[in-house]
């Protein structure tokens, strides 16, 4: 089930399936961001950060931009290690999703390194949450 769910979340990445975070996502999934301390629970908050997100992670372009490196799919989890850059700086992390007996994303933690590459996509985070009218 993980591999199909993987398959359409790549498939939405490269901006094949726009809309499919609404098909993809569980009513009741939580969302964990590396810059917010409490989780964000719920379709509706979980597609805006994730849009934020792409919004602030596609990279600078080029040789730096946001790409998956190294996928592991285990049961119903996958872990997605990801590379790009931000303002020349380098940003690795890894994507954690979960999902549940009928193929729906419950859970997506974002986790980001190095201590520079976290206060750098928070501040951009914040700004497009900001515009969003969501706060961070």
């Amino acid at each position: 089930m993980i591999e199909d769910v993987i398959a359409d979340w790549h498939r939405f990445m490269r901006g094949e399936l726009p809309d499919a975070l609404d098909r993809l996502l569980a009513e009741d999934v939580v969302f964990y961001s590396p810059i917010v301390f409490t989780p964000q629970r719920g379709k509706a908050i979980t597609t805006m950060y994730l849009q934020a997100a792409g919004q602030t992670l596609p990279g600078d372009g080029g040789a730096g931009s946001f790409r998956y490196t190294k996928e592991v799919l285990a049961g119903n989890t996958a872990v997605l290690e990801f590379e790009t850059s931000v303002e020349g700086k380098y940003v690795n992390g890894v994507d954690i999703i979960t999902c549940n007996g009928e193929g729906l994303i419950v859970e997506f933690r974002v986790m980001i390194r190095p201590l520079q590459a976290i206060n750098l996509v928070h501040e951009q985070m914040r700004r497009q949450l900001e515009s969003m009218q969501v706060q961070p």
